[in-house]
């Protein structure tokens, strides 16, 4: 059976700094030290960490072809909903056409190893400003290049349920 991501429960996260996503991080690894995390929708808690790792990931050691749309795809359409997506959230059930599970950077991992990537790619993020532009949102401020990761993983975190 098949879940729709677009109506899978989720928790309804807001992230205003990286230490507000490690205390959500540290419940979620809490939870499932105890057994008792939940998770909806379709991926693993390994492949939402690495997931979410690869695209912070992105903006230091490149972006892959599969993530760059083309240029007036970018400008007519997502660039303008840039500061919405900064402001309000992501959608839920976006895919990027032409890869085969609707995005790419998720590895089935053990939570473990997921997660500790997720927090190594946090620290860089923290410490060092990405030197790399996304293809789809172009040119940000630090600020929003962390803004948008945050706005990623409330998305994803979202359907892990401490």
């Amino acid at each position: 059976m098949s879940i729709d991501t677009k109506s899978a429960e989720r928790r309804n996260l807001r992230f205003n700094s990286i230490d507000d996503l490690r205390r959500d991080l540290d419940a979620i690894e809490q939870s499932h030290a105890a057994g008792t995390l939940e998770r909806s929708g379709t991926w693993t808690e390994g492949e939402i960490f690495t997931h979410l790792a690869a695209f912070i990931n992105y903006s230091y050691e490149g972006y892959p072809r599969e993530v760059s749309p083309p240029w007036l795809l970018s400008v007519l359409f997502i660039r303008p909903k840039r500061a919405r997506f900064l402001r309000d959230g992501m959608p839920a059930g976006v895919r990027i056409p032409g890869t085969q599970r609707g995005t790419i950077g998720m590895e089935s991992v053990p939570f473990e190893e997921g997660l500790a990537r997720f927090r190594a790619s946090l620290d860089r993020l923290e410490k060092t400003p990405p030197p790399i532009e996304s293809p789809a949102f172009g040119p940000m401020s630090y600020e929003d290049k962390t803004r948008l990761a945050l706005r990623h993983a409330e998305l994803h975190l979202g359907f892990l349920h401490p």
